[in-house]
């Protein structure tokens, strides 16, 4: 017997189509994607791997504009979407488009268990407006179960009300496979690798938007930080793109001795090479729901250096043993962890290896046998509509 399940989710990204691979191929689900945008050309520039989606999927018609740094995305043809797929249970991935509240409207008219799919944290930048505070727990007693990929978001769910039993875990993943054999392809490939992409001989790698609440500031401070001798054997590459790029690049050539490279935005199947060939992944995030590079450069066999902020820190990064936390803000205690990982090459290997040891759980199948598990959670939300 098959279930339908309909999963209504922004963007057709890169890093979703694996797990939503996986979902399709158990043998009891039959899976239906509803794509509000193909993609956001003004916050991504993220290639549309339409080939290796092997899933049942749509793109809505959708108008979509920047309102007060706030992204506005309205669609049309939602409730004939889901009146075509008829789904048992939908999946509603966050409460911040108008979409949302239509799927919510539509799940209750016609009494289909909904299950709310939450990244958000308690560092969600905008839990200090009353009227989306409202809106947020209005719209989680009207929930059924949730999905969740780690314990900061389970911890944000509960605050707001929901009941822990109704929670689900849906591990945040990535092809761990494939970045892993990237990476492997430029430890092989070592010095074309650097030459290509102009990579200093040891350098730590950020990977992110160019934006200042991803901490870019703090962890240029904090290389500035490090002793000169230490500066002059090791740089730091930032592969990402955003509007702080120039400020960046302008703050970057006052820092001697060193080397500070910007090497743009790079697409997925480019990324090994740059967490290949690192010393390790610097995360300094203000705030960040979850924080995908960090699957991506564990998956690479690198140490973590996150702020303690960063949604998947209390999932991933495991302090003093695949990496290291610090505080948001703490310049000097980032600048501490790289000297660290960076004097101490025995200890930093043993770190990357538990990395890629810890990691190697969180599969797109691990993920998406969290979807899968949702049928227990919401066995008694409503009767399921089965198919023979």
């Amino acid at each position: 017997m098959r279930r339908r399940f309909a999963i209504i989710t922004e963007i057709i990204a890169p890093y979703r189509i694996p797990v939503f691979n996986a979902l399709a191929k158990q043998g009891d689900v039959d899976l239906h994607v509803i794509f509000l945008s193909e993609t956001d050309p003004s916050l991504r520039q993220w290639e549309i791997y339409n080939q290796e989606i092997q899933f049942s999927y749509e793109v809505l018609p959708a108008w979509r504009a920047r309102m007060c740094n706030y992204n506005v995305l309205m669609n049309r043809g939602l409730a004939r979407a889901l009146d075509h797929c008829d789904p048992d249970v939908l999946v509603c991935g966050g409460y911040s488009y108008v979409a949302s509240w239509q799927a919510l409207a539509w799940a209750k008219l016609r009494h289909v268990p909904i299950a709310l799919w939450v990244e958000s944290t308690q560092n969600d930048r905008r839990r200090a407006l009353p009227p989306v505070e409202m809106a947020k727990r209005f719209f989680i007693r009207s929930c059924d179960a949730f999905l969740v990929p780690g314990i900061a978001s389970k911890q944000y769910l509960v605050d707001l009300g929901a009941a822990p039993d109704q929670i689900v875990l849906a591990p945040n993943a990535v092809d761990v496979r494939l970045f892993s054999a990237g990476a492997n392809h430029a430890r092989e490939n070592d010095a074309a690798i650097r030459s290509k992409w102009q990579l200093p001989r040891r350098y730590f790698v950020f990977a992110g938007r160019l934006v200042e609440y991803k901490g870019i500031f703090d962890l240029l401070d904090a290389y500035a930080q490090l002793p000169a001798e230490l500066r002059r054997e090791i740089g730091l590459v930032y592969v990402g793109d955003g509007k702080a790029r120039s400020e960046l690049l302008r703050r970057a050539a006052m820092i001697s001795p060193g080397v500070v490279r910007v090497a743009g935005f790079r697409q997925r199947d480019e990324l090994p090479n740059f967490y290949g060939l690192a010393e390790a992944l610097v995360m300094p995030s203000h705030n960040d729901a979850w924080g995908l590079v960090v699957n991506e450069a564990m998956a690479c066999r690198l140490p973590v250096i996150a702020s303690d902020v960063t949604g998947c820190v209390r999932d991933l990064v495991h302090n003093g043993e695949n990496g290291f936390v610090v505080s948001a803000h703490d310049v000097g205690g980032l600048a501490e962890a790289m000297k660290r990982v960076a004097v101490d090459r025995p200890c930093a290997i043993a770190m990357g290896r538990s990395s890629l040891e810890l990691i190697s759980n969180y599969t797109p199948e691990k993920c998406a046998a969290g979807f899968s598990s949702l049928r227990d959670n919401l066995s008694g939300a409503a009767t399921w509509k089965l198919i023979a």
